[in-house]
């Protein structure tokens, strides 16, 4: 490994998505109460998924494939997050400044997560 990373803690992409979560959370918050079961609950299930599955794949990077394998599933999890987000934009649910912000740190998160993959001796051991 290039870089001693002691735990996905230590990871800016876990940093990121579980921030991305928090924000997601408080968010929603403001979602219409007849949402709380469909897109209120998507959307948190699924970015919390993200660092979740970091978490996940941080501990199975002892078997590259594997690691690989839940880095792709986070991948999965932030680009259903971003579709719950232009549902929530295009409802009316959050303003497009919101949307803009939230779209920009998922988008990065995903870049972030296929240079992990494309690359992951750098994390593997």
């Amino acid at each position: 490994m290039s870089k001693e990373y002691k735990g996905y803690r230590d990871l800016i992409v876990y940093q990121k998505s579980y921030t991305a979560a928090l924000g997601i959370y408080e968010l929603s918050k403001t979602f219409p109460a007849e949402e709380k079961y469909s897109l209120t609950d998507q959307i948190r299930r699924s970015s919390r998924s993200v660092p979740a599955n970091i978490a996940e794949g941080w501990r199975k990077r002892k078997y590259p494939k594997m690691f690989v394998s839940k880095l792709i599933d986070c991948s999965g999890e932030a680009s259903e997050t971003e579709v719950w987000l232009d549902f929530s934009k295009d409802l009316k649910y959050i303003t497009e400044d919101k949307y803009l912000s939230f779209s920009e740190v998922y988008e990065e998160i995903n870049k972030m997560l296929f240079s992990m993959i494309n690359r992951p001796e750098k994390f593997t051991h």
